[in-house]
């Protein structure tokens, strides 16, 4: 049996123009309309299976809350079917279920009754939940002279103690500060290897890469695609991109001057793209190859540390470009953003481009000892400037290569370059009176 199932679910809110419309319409003999009904979210079906960590992405306004409200049992569909199975402890809204004026201590017992624990229950989990908020002394205060970060590392110090079946969790963690976020994935991470099933719903792309097994992308109110995070992630993305291109987009106020002759093409092309797992963009440029070598122009097999790298990325023109820009976006083996850079990031203004134009762009990168994992490289050529752009051709993952292991241990992703320098040694006070004796 599923966790969560929707079936054809939507939900429509009623808008009315003046407060009293509201109660003209329900005093209305004839039922006269004086509203007009905004769908939320418009014929959704999806499930969710015990045990997976199921992400939902989209932009502001797209439904992702009012989805996980009913899930809650907040709200219900206007029409659909929605099924839930097993305990659910939800941490949405800031400050949702606390009562301002109680104490925090007093909003916990609260707020474990409704989950159904006994008082019995709550003393056992109290001193884990305090533990884990870290707030001090104003567990014993008003909530309302909380900030809203000691809301939520109470709410969420709540909502994991419960021993839900099913976890919520809304954006709320974005209010929190990096220390206490880093504590809320790794215990996340706990909640997913223990089997307990997961709604996370986060703008934060690299953590729903990081923890999702699948993810739903809604927009206005529709399901637009649900499956692996790195194809969903990676067309939501594109389809960010290209929105903020147009809002933002910024072009040349004088109209590149006509060039005579044919096309210009660059003295080293590149013609290969290993892989293409996605590819968006307006297509008046595209990436006609990658390449990954060393500094003498050989191809790299591995990718070593502590060694220099010549990224090769070729494009040709499909129509006028004029203001390009090409780059590439570094990903490491959890999908997450890694680096990246591109011509106008490091100062170079590459010359406007022309129909059947080709140009190559050498990207030379002196390599940091990294953990030994598998790296991909992602090209893309753009019209524009770093505030604003139209994205022509972006290729996702178009080349992938393993790091090789470093002759030193590397604690985490990557180390840092060090100088260690001990200022003086401390003497005993034994050695400083034999000293001076």
């Amino acid at each position: 049996m599923n966790a969560v199932e929707f079936q054809g679910v939507s939900k429509s809110y009623a808008i009315y123009d003046a407060p009293g419309d509201r109660l003209k319409e329900l005093l209305s003999l004839n039922r006269l309309k004086r509203h007009q009904d905004f769908w939320a979210l418009h014929d959704v079906s999806f499930e969710v299976k015990r045990g997976e960590t199921f992400c939902i992405v989209g932009e502001n306004g797209s439904g992702k809350s009012t989805l996980l409200q009913m899930v809650a049992g907040i709200l219900h569909p206007t029409s659909g079917t929605v099924g839930i199975h097993g305990r659910v402890s939800a941490l949405l809204e800031l400050g949702a279920g606390f009562n301002p004026e109680f104490s925090g201590r007093d909003n916990v017992y609260l707020n474990g009754s409704i989950l159904g624990l006994t008082t019995r229950q709550i003393d056992q989990r109290y001193q884990d939940i305090a533990a884990f908020a870290e707030i001090g002394a104003f567990i014993d205060q008003p909530v309302k002279t909380y900030s809203s970060g000691m809301v939520v590392r109470l709410a969420f110090a709540v909502a994991i103690n419960v021993d839900p079946e099913i976890l919520l969790v809304d954006e709320a963690l974005a209010v929190g500060d990096i220390y206490f976020r880093q504590r809320c994935m790794r215990k996340v991470h706990e909640l997913r290897q223990r089997g307990i099933t997961i709604l996370f719903v986060s703008h934060a792309v690299s953590d729903v890469k990081a923890i999702g097994d699948r993810v739903l992308w809604l927009d206005h109110g529709r399901m637009i695609d649900c499956g692996e995070p790195d194809r969903v992630v990676s067309k939501y993305l594109a389809a960010m991109t290209e929105k903020d291109s147009t809002y933002l987009l910024l072009k040349s106020s004088a109209d590149p001057q006509p060039r005579r002759g044919g096309p210009m093409l660059a003295p080293e092309v590149v013609e290969t793209i290993p892989n293409i797992d996605h590819r968006f963009g307006d297509g008046r440029a595209e990436i006609i190859g990658i390449a990954v070598l060393d500094e003498q122009g050989r191809n790299q097999p591995i990718l070593e540390p502590s060694t220099r790298i010549l990224v090769r990325i070729s494009v040709r023109a499909k129509g006028d470009v004029a203001l390009p820009i090409v780059g590439f976006m570094l990903r490491n083996q959890l999908g997450m953003d890694f680096s990246g850079t591109n011509t106008a990031r490091e100062g170079y203004e590459l010359a406007p481009l022309q129909p059947g134009d080709v140009t190559t762009v050498d990207f030379y990168l002196d390599l940091p000892e990294l953990y030994p994992a598998s790296f991909s490289f992602s090209p893309a050529i753009a019209d524009g400037t770093l505030m604003g752009y139209q994205m022509c051709d972006w290729i996702d993952n178009a080349i992938t290569l393993q790091m090789g292991r470093s002759e030193a241990q590397v604690y985490g992703y990557l180390h840092l370059p060090c100088r260690v320098e001990v200022n003086a040694r401390i003497r005993t006070e034994r050695q400083l009176e034999s000293h001076l004796g």
